[in-house]
């Protein structure tokens, strides 16, 4: 037997009550790596679309505070992953700084892992280099109009235009072309 057309309509989410909204937390966390930014903006944007149905205001900051202490939100240890993928791929400290920005990583938490990124700068660049074919690693030497577009290239990639140079001006028979 067909269902009528009445009864199709898409059925309304539940309104969120306290323990709906730790479950979804704690769902949300298990899930994904996270930051307290993230986690408290997820749960401000579930509020928003389904709905509260208690009369005090939903404490998700209680929430957020709670997943800390208990450690499964780490901006320290999420900023550090972030920091060593990123450089893995070849971006460099501005870009990861900007990432980290985004992610609502406090200053605090990203500083460790900003200096990780710093101290690995050149190598961070030398291998975008190596991954675009630029620089030392272009197939054919290019022009000066060849060496502003690399030099833009690894700008975007968020180096500095100190790393930038050393790279681009780099002897590339000095350079191991195996790694």
């Amino acid at each position: 037997m067909a269902r009528s057309d009445t009864n199709s309509s898409p059925r309304k989410p539940r309104l969120l009550d306290q323990a709906l909204l730790e479950a979804l937390a704690l769902r949300y966390v298990a899930r994904y790596a996270t930051t307290r930014a993230k986690l408290r903006a997820y749960l401000l944007r579930k509020v928003e679309e389904r709905g509260w149905s208690e009369q005090k205001p939903p404490d998700v900051n209680e929430i957020v505070d709670r997943h800390v202490a208990l450690g499964y939100v780490d901006d320290a240890g999420f900023a550090a992953a972030r920091v060593r993928a990123f450089a893995r791929r070849g971006y460099g400290e501005l870009r990861i700084a900007a990432m980290l920005r985004s992610a609502g990583i406090e200053n605090v938490d990203a500083a460790t892992a900003l200096a990780v990124a710093h101290e690995g700068a050149y190598e961070a660049a030398l291998h975008y280099a190596r991954r675009r074919r630029i620089g030392p690693f272009a197939r054919s030497p290019g022009g000066p109009e060849q060496r502003r577009c690399d030099y833009a290239a690894m700008m975007r990639a968020g180096h500095g235009p100190g790393v930038i140079k050393r790279v681009l001006e780099c002897d590339p028979h000095v350079l191991d072309l195996d790694n």
